[in-house]
C-alpha cells in the first residue's frame, strides 16, 4: 500500500512540474513577443526617410525594365557604349559643326551600301546575307502613343491657361521665375550643348544616388527643410502682403 502510495505521489509531482514548466515557459514566449512589439516601432522609428518621400527602391521608380537598368549601369558595357555614341554625335555637331540632315543622310548612304555590298558579296564568300528585321507599327501602339500625346498636351494647355488668367499669382511667379531661369542658361549654351547636358545628367545621377543614396538622402532631407525655412521667412515678409495672396489665404 505504501509503494502504491508512493508512486501516485510521484505521479502528482511530475505532473505538477511540467504544468510548471508549461507556464514558465508561456510567459517567456510572451514577455519576448512583447519585447519584439517594443522593438518594431522602435526600428521604424529609425528607419531612413528617402528623398521626396520615395517608398520603393530607384529601380521600381524608374520603371524596372531594361531602360532602367541602362540608366542605373547595370550592364556598364551596353551603358558605356551608349555614352559613348551619344558623346561622339555630340562632339560631331558642336566640335566639328557638322550639320544634323548632313549627318543624318551620310549615315543613310554609309549604312545602305554595307548592306548592298554585304548582300550581293554573301553568296562569293560563302556567307549568309543580311536579315533584316520586320519593323511594323500597329495601329494599337500609334492609337496608345496619340493618346499620351493628347493628354500632356491638353493639360500643358490647361496649365498656360490657369496661369495666364490672373487668378493664381504665386503660380504665375513660380513660371516666370522658371521660364526666367532657363532663359538664362539657355543663352550661355546652345540647344545641342544643353540637350547633352540634361541627357548626360538624367543618365548618370540616377546610377551615382543609388550608390551613394544613405549620404544623399541625409543632405538632400537637410536642403529641403532649409528651403521651407526659407519659404516661410518669404511667405511671411514678402507674399503675405501681397493683396491678391493675404486675400486667398484668408478664404
Amino acid at each position: 500500500m505504501m509503494s502504491e502510495s508512493e508512486e501516485h505521489g510521484s505521479l502528482l509531482e511530475k505532473i505538477n512540474d511540467k504544468i510548471h514548466d508549461y507556464k514558465k515557459g508561456s510567459s517567456s514566449s510572451s514577455s519576448s513577443d512583447s519585447d519584439d512589439d517594443k522593438k518594431k516601432p522602435h526600428k521604424s522609428k529609425n528607419k531612413k526617410k528617402k528623398l521626396f518621400g520615395r517608398m520603393h527602391p530607384l529601380h521600381h521608380v524608374l520603371g524596372g525594365g531594361k531602360a532602367a537598368d541602362l540608366v542605373l549601369w547595370r550592364d556598364k558595357h551596353t551603358s558605356g557604349s551608349i555614352l559613348a555614341g551619344v558623346t561622339v554625335v555630340w562632339l560631331l555637331f558642336e566640335g566639328i559643326g557638322y550639320h544634323l540632315l548632313t549627318f543624318l543622310c551620310h549615315s543613310l548612304i554609309i549604312f545602305l551600301t554595307v548592306c548592298f555590298v554585304w548582300s550581293n558579296a554573301a553568296s562569293f564568300i560563302n556567307r549568309s546575307p543580311p536579315q533584316f528585321p520586320d519593323v511594323i507599327l500597329s495601329e494599337i501602339q500609334c492609337l496608345r502613343i496619340a493618346h499620351v500625346l493628347r493628354k500632356e498636351i491638353n493639360e500643358a494647355f490647361l496649365t498656360l491657361q490657369s496661369v495666364a488668367s490672373g487668378k493664381d499669382l504665386k503660380t504665375y511667379l513660380k513660371s516666370i521665375g522658371v521660364l526666367w531661369f532657363i532663359s538664362i542658361i539657355g543663352s550661355c549654351f546652345s540647344f545641342l550643348t544643353l540637350s547633352y547636358t540634361i541627357f548626360l545628367m538624367a543618365y548618370t545621377l540616377p546610377m551615382l544616388y543609388e550608390k551613394y543614396e544613405d549620404e544623399v538622402d541625409v543632405v538632400g532631407e537637410k536642403a529641403l527643410i532649409e528651403i521651407k525655412k526659407q519659404y516661410a521667412v518669404l511667405d511671411e515678409k514678402v507674399l503675405s502682403k501681397i493683396p491678391m495672396l493675404s486675400d486667398k489665404k484668408q478664404h
